[in-house]
């Protein structure tokens, strides 16, 4: 797109960047690092300064963990966003799109924090004309995606060779977006007008069952099993 990119990673001490660790030392040095913490509004506000538009994605997204450990997710997904907006607030900002709304119902306590931080986008924009979006993605799969995700877990087993896939229920359905799709939907929104102040789904309109999906990855991967 053209852009000054400046990516918000979470500090630790072994120096790591996370997935940005795999990128081609050409790519990194188009890109300005800030090592960080979502929780800290001060790192959080340094971050920001001079940012046009904020892409915010940074979230606990586990949701067996919340469980037995909601308070870290309150502090991250919602004190985390209240950060974020406040730094947008003081800085120039012209669009800060959220991960995620989910449907108003607080199934685990991480649905419940994105619900809230959610919440809390809009107050900002109502209250303060701050231009944010809440961007929707649904199912986003592809490179680097976690291994416990239903996909990469289909695939792994077949490629393990199990003549039984392990699975759940077969019946849910999903709509599932490939990840530039996903990345191309949040940068259109970015570039809209028209999208401040909104709730977008990034999706494809077009739902697969479980059990279809696995049936799909055993006919592009094993037909004969």
């Amino acid at each position: 797109e053209g852009c000054q990119v400046k990516a918000f990673v979470q500090y630790n001490s072994f120096n790591s960047w996370g997935w940005l660790d795999g990128f081609d030392k050409a790519v990194l040095e188009n890109i300005e690092i800030f090592a960080g913490d979502v929780r800290d509004a001060y790192g959080v506000k340094t971050a920001c300064k001079g940012a046009d538009a904020i892409f915010h994605l940074a979230a606990l997204i586990a949701i067996p963990f919340s469980y037995h450990s909601p308070a870290s997710y309150v502090e991250t997904n919602i004190n985390g966003t209240l950060n974020i907006l406040q730094a947008a607030r003081d800085g120039t900002a012209q669009y800060v799109p959220i991960d995620e709304a989910h449907p108003r119902q607080g199934q685990s306590p991480y649905s419940a924090t994105k619900i809230g931080a959610d919440h809390l986008a809009e107050s900002f924009w109502r209250s303060f004309g701050l231009p944010v979006t809440i961007v929707r993605p649904f199912n986003t799969y592809g490179p680097r995606q976690s291994a416990r995700a239903v996909i990469p877990t289909i695939i792994t087993q077949l490629l393990s060779g199990y003549e039984e896939i392990r699975m759940g229920k077969l019946s849910p359905t999903r709509d599932f977006n490939y990840v530039e799709d996903t990345c191309a939907g949040f940068a259109a929104i970015a570039r809209s007008d028209k999208t401040v102040g909104q709730e977008i789904n990034i999706a494809t309109q077009d739902e697969i069952s479980i059990g279809e999906l696995a049936e799909e990855l055993v006919r592009q991967i094993n037909p004969d099993a």
